[in-house]
């Protein structure tokens, strides 16, 4: 598995979105907001928030009050989720992929000791991105902000 572009903006534009969070009446976000306070390019997100959407992740409404909001619960949405909906399966070959499997060329699938060790690799790269949640990935980083701008208040 290899994080791309896409899947990390997806992920820094949720954290945005997580933020804004005010469920059940989820603020709007408009693309060009998130843009500038991700650092994302605004074409380039737009193509992520429209496969957000596609995903079932966000919604959106047009207009000039429009924008996008989270469609379900912080809770329920999680980073393996976000990155297997950008970037494809978690699995680093097909042969031990869950939902992509293509079998490979080793003389014995079974017995194959690479395959061994990457369905490992898998297992564990789900275990943990299908388990961090939305909001403890918020959390985390509104917690890391705080302890920032702390210790940058007592270093004046």
């Amino acid at each position: 598995m290899r994080l791309s572009k896409k899947g990390e903006y997806a992920v820094r534009a949720l954290i945005e979105f997580g933020v804004s969070n005010r469920m059940p009446n989820p603020e709007l976000l408009q693309i060009s907001v998130i843009a500038s306070r991700t650092n994302i390019p605004e074409k380039f997100l737009e193509q992520i928030l429209l496969a957000l959407k596609n995903g079932g992740i966000l919604k959106s409404k047009r207009g000039v009050d429009g924008g996008y909001c989270l469609n379900r619960p912080v809770e329920t949405v999680t980073v393996g989720e976000v990155i297997r909906l950008m970037d494809g399966p978690l699995a680093p070959i097909p042969c031990v992929s869950k939902s992509a499997y293509e079998p490979c060329n080793c003389p014995d699938e079974a017995s194959c000791g690479l395959r061994v060790v990457m369905q490992q690799v898998r297992d564990s790269i789900a275990s943990i991105l299908d388990n961090y949640t939305l909001k403890q990935l918020v959390q985390e980083v509104q917690k890391r902000k705080q302890k920032s701008l702390a210790s940058w208040q007592f270093d004046i």
